[in-house]
């Protein structure tokens, strides 16, 4: 099997739901017929080409620099992915309509975590109470977009778009500001997702984000002896060949990989994180907010929230996972004084439906809820209303915030950046920030 069939096979196998660009290009379609690779070789280098394929090449070019000055705006985007119960999230502990839908998921008063006598929060989300009372948590409620997916893959790629529902993008929304931060420009600010795979939001036409799960795991990867040895016995042939681009995808992640690993060691955190995958993930986030890296925008997902059954064990066990977490970065952060530089926010594909199912669970939904976490917030507390269960769409929220208006305020107000090229039209900004 030729080396182009075996790469696109491993693509193929490396997809996951996080987004559905099908339509994209290979990276390796082109002239040529490239040489034949061993299975067992191929098998080696599968994971460092894939992560190689996922490193912008202008990184080499960063080495030893420091880029970041005290004072960088980041963004730091948690996706609550398989679609989150907005309303077992953020709970209206006083509206008889909801107890009514829910006569066994129904989150009861005394057990929800009060913030005022209308709205409680689940009460796996102590430390987000935490955040309401110190003034550092917003709640947008209703948050949606006009004639709304229940898939979760169409979904997911208008929320990672940044597209309306009609509208099929092949580049993400933070791809796109990526783009744009770098035109004319010889230090391009980059993208980082806490991932082996890359979602289709750090997509652009011209540059991409990085999916890099463990820096250190990577530099061990880059620097082991079997692929030093081929770069070492690579000689450059005339014409374009499919294994040129695994070449030089190898040459680039093998600079890039060092740099990350040794920018991630200038000023590691060392704040206690709980041993989860998220509260990892936040550390390396934390440790590289601290170093001296050109990142604005860093990406993580926590899941499944897909919870047709018995949803309230699941919730739960993923809301502590992402409380606990949470609240050890923020912690870290106002530490090390950056809490008021860090804006981070999170949402979900969809939202679930009002009435609870049969199976001690919510099918999907529509709009949702937002917790937007930052010191440096100038809207706190509960942004706008609580939805209207007595206005609803057949069973399903009304949206009345797009989301596409937090994205542009995000962009204008926080990153500085031209949102009405970015999201290819003019949306209303908001004043949370």
């Amino acid at each position: 099997m030729q080396l182009e069939s075996l790469l696109k096979t491993n693509f193929t196998k490396m997809g996951n739901n996080k987004s559905t660009e099908s339509s994209e290009a290979s990276p390796l379609r082109g002239g040529g017929r490239g040489p034949f690779i061993k299975r067992k070789e191929f098998i080696q280098i599968g994971s460092l080409a894939s992560a190689s394929l996922l490193l912008p090449k202008f990184l080499k070019a960063f080495e030893g620099q420091a880029l970041v000055p005290p004072g960088n705006k980041v963004v730091v985007i948690l996706q609550l992915s398989g679609g989150n119960d907005g309303l077992n999230t953020v709970i209206p502990v006083r509206n008889d309509l909801y107890y009514k839908a829910r006569p066994r998921l129904g989150i009861v008063k005394d057990k929800a975590l009060l913030l005022t006598d209308e709205v409680g929060l689940n009460p796996a989300l102590t430390g987000f109470k935490e955040l309401y009372a110190d003034g550092s948590l917003g709640i947008l409620n209703s948050v949606g977009y006009p004639n709304p997916d229940r898939s979760h893959f169409r979904s997911m790629d208008i929320w990672q778009t940044g597209s309306q529902s009609s509208e099929y993008w092949n580049q993400g929304w933070i791809g796109r500001y990526l783009d744009a931060q770098c035109k004319g420009c010889d230090k391009p600010t980059q993208a980082i997702e806490i991932d082996d795979i890359l979602s289709l939001a750090l997509k652009g036409e011209h540059i991409k984000g990085i999916a890099v799960k463990d820096p250190r795991r990577l530099y061990g990867t880059a620097n082991e002896k079997f692929f030093k040895e081929v770069m070492k016995n690579h000689k450059d042939q005339a014409g374009e060949q499919p294994a040129d681009y695994l070449y030089k995808t190898m040459a680039e992640t093998l600079s890039s990989a060092d740099y990350i690993f040794q920018q991630s060691k200038l000023h590691p955190t060392k704040a206690d994180y709980p041993k989860t995958d998220l509260g990892n993930s936040m550390k390396t986030i934390a440790s590289l907010i601290f170093s001296e890296i050109n990142t604005r925008v860093y990406y993580v997902s926590l899941g499944s929230f897909d919870t047709h059954i018995n949803q309230e064990a699941q919730q739960q066990r993923l809301f502590t996972e992402m409380n606990d977490a949470v609240k050890a970065f923020v912690k870290d952060l106002k530490g090390n004084n950056r809490f008021d530089d860090v804006l981070l926010f999170t949402f979900s594909e969809f939202g679930r439906r009002v009435q609870q199912n049969a199976s001690n669970g919510t099918d999907h939904g529509t709009a949702n809820n937002m917790f937007l976490i930052s010191g440096g917030l100038k809207q706190k507390g509960m942004i706008n209303a609580l939805p209207d269960l007595a206005d609803l769409d057949e069973g399903d929220l009304k949206y009345k915030v797009d989301f596409k208006n937090v994205y542009a305020t995000i962009l204008q107000k926080w990153l500085k950046a031209d949102d009405k090229a970015i999201l290819a039209k003019q949306y209303e900004y908001l004043n949370f920030i």
